[in-house]
């Protein structure tokens, strides 16, 4: 990828970032830390990788299974067009449309309502299996959490998908280490997960999520893999790009004040 794209690519991810904070500043709640570990994920897919227009039954989909990171994904929603930074602001408050989680039936820009965890993957597999039995070429990415993979229902998931050749299913672990009652290896250790995900026939990538060309090298070779789902670990860091807040527990779903706002901004936009 030419520099002038990947310099794009990295400038959307800074005005997302600086959009999240600004919203959780207003709302006085909702999850920094993983919201910022997935922003450089989803300006690569919407900006880049994904074919998307909401109006269009043969786009690629997202289903965001860590539904707590919602944040990242109205802020790409709005630099991407489809909704007004002004109602955004509007997250957590009665009557508005911007739930803490994604809620379909609010917003149908969402492709289905989430936050009860371990249950987007199986909603993400219908969508790719339906797309099969109805011989359409679109994909499905679904973005999981770490902690998410505690749940029994993900390894449900993860079984039946390779059995269904879903090679249109594209997981996306956002490995940030860290979930709400502290650090995932000491809750419930998931390693070595993939050497698990290869047992189980998923065709696995590792990369630094917060790299831009890595991102999108993986999400190009998802394109080249036949009769099987790719799963691709996500090395991230909670909080990315706010010193404060970079792997710290605490972040995970406290919103910052509006002193901590003004700071974070600051280093987000001079990063």
């Amino acid at each position: 990828m030419n520099v002038k794209k990947l310099e794009s690519l990295k400038n959307r991810a800074r005005d997302i970032r600086v959009l999240i904070i600004k919203m959780l500043v207003e709302a006085g709640s909702g999850h920094p830390g993983g919201s910022l570990s997935a922003t450089d994920i989803l300006t690569c897919l919407y900006f880049h990788k994904m074919n998307y227009d909401p109006t269009d039954p043969l786009r690629d989909r997202f289903v965001l299974s860590k539904g707590h990171g919602v944040p990242a994904l109205y802020a790409t929603l709005v630099k991407a067009g489809y909704l007004e930074e002004k109602e955004v602001m509007t997250l957590r408050k009665i009557n508005s449309r911007m739930q803490g989680h994604p809620d379909h039936f609010r917003l149908p820009l969402m492709e289905t309502s989430a936050g009860s965890l371990g249950v987007g993957l199986s909603i993400a597999q219908g969508m790719a299996l339906a797309a099969k039995i109805d011989e359409k070429n679109y994909k499905t990415y679904c973005m999981i959490g770490d902690g998410e993979i505690q749940e029994g229902q993900m390894w449900e998931a993860f079984m039946s998908a390779p059995k269904f050749k879903l090679d249109n299913l594209v997981c996306i672990l956002d490995y940030n280490q860290g979930q709400i009652d502290g650090p995932v290896k000491e809750v419930m250790d998931i390693e070595p997960i993939a050497e698990k995900l290869k047992s189980f026939n998923w065709h696995v990538i590792e990369i630094n999520g917060h790299n831009l060309e890595e991102i999108l090298n993986a999400l190009y070779e998802a394109d080249s893999i036949k009769d099987k789902p790719t799963f691709i670990i996500a090395h991230t860091v909670k909080g990315k790009g706010v010193s404060f807040m970079e792997g710290v527990i605490d972040w995970h779903g406290k919103a910052p004040s509006q002193e901590e706002g003004e700071k974070a901004i600051k280093e987000i936009l001079n990063g």
